[in-house]
């Protein structure tokens, strides 16, 4: 097996708005950014480029109908083809891949919820291909709470040729907000054959160490691990902030490449691209 470790992006969100910010841009969804100020977006794509990101992904975690059909005037298709346009132009000739990125829907599907199997799949359907005709190299699935729900997107996404990489957030219990464990989500994706599974989000890397390894003790699929910065400190602005440092994010998260499985590293909440180079640095070190 290629023992070599991709590295990916960090936190997007959080930049933009950031971004925009300093601009005196208004704020906004974020994937709206695609198509009234894709210079911010590139710039993301190109600051975690050179801090030593293999994958990057496209600034379209919440375009679905069910949001951008409610906050904004565009498609899908407009906003998603937008996003992979901008972060493929920006990066070409560097080598560095574009993965679809595709979230959680707003609502629950069946059984938590109102919204029916088929209709999950065919709003997920929209987007990977949307997606995939715009030049996409991959389909990131991340910070899924519900196995439903994760599995529509995987059905959806598995109806292309691209490599599909499905990850789910967990808590300290080692199961997601609804339950979920590592085994069951195994389970149901092992036979789907993705290109990794694994986890991102809620937790910092100490924290989720437990549950990478679980994951490593269970599967010999190439494992998929992109935790947050820590736990969040709201200040007196109501703000949540993130105060581990890039150092320190890198620290806790070199026990977990001792499992020898993960493939696939990088950060979320509270990540920018000084932890990834970080990260690029301990990836190096083997």
């Amino acid at each position: 097996m290629d023992k070599h470790i991709t590295i990916l992006d960090g936190a997007q969100g959080t930049l933009l708005w950031q971004k925009a910010e300093e601009r005196g841009i208004p704020k906004a969804p974020v994937w709206t950014y695609n198509l009234t100020h894709p210079e911010i977006v590139a710039e993301v794509c190109r600051e975690y480029a050179e801090a030593g990101s293999e994958i990057i992904c496209s600034n379209t975690f919440g375009a679905n109908r069910l949001t951008v059909g409610k906050e904004s005037d565009y498609s899908v298709r407009e906003v998603v083809a937008a996003a992979i346009r901008t972060a493929k132009e920006t990066l070409e000739g560097t080598g560095v891949r574009v993965a679809l990125d595709i979230g959680p829907l707003s609502v629950m599907t069946e059984p938590y919820g109102d919204l029916e199997e088929d209709e999950t799949e065919e709003i997920f359907d929209e987007v990977v291909q949307a997606g995939t005709e715009a030049g996409a190299d991959c389909i990131f699935l991340e910070t899924f709470m519900q196995l439903e729900m994760l599995l529509a997107a995987a059905r959806a996404a598995a109806k292309t040729d691209l490599p599909v990489f499905c990850s789910m957030s967990f808590e300290k219990n080692g199961r997601t907000l609804f339950g979920v464990s590592v085994e069951e989500m195994l389970e149901e994706l092992e036979p789907m054959e993705p290109a990794a599974v694994g986890m991102n989000c809620s937790l910092g890397p100490d924290l989720a160490l437990p549950v990478i390894r679980d994951f490593a003790g269970k599967t010999d699929l190439p494992l998929f691990f992109k935790p947050n910065a820590g736990m969040p400190v709201v200040d007196a602005d109501g703000k949540a902030a993130y105060t581990i440092t890039p150092e320190e994010f890198s620290e806790q998260a070199a026990p977990a490449l001792e499992t020898g499985k993960i493939r696939y590293l990088g950060g979320c909440c509270g990540t920018d691209p000084a932890f990834i180079r970080k990260l690029k640095e301990l990836a190096d070190r083997g």
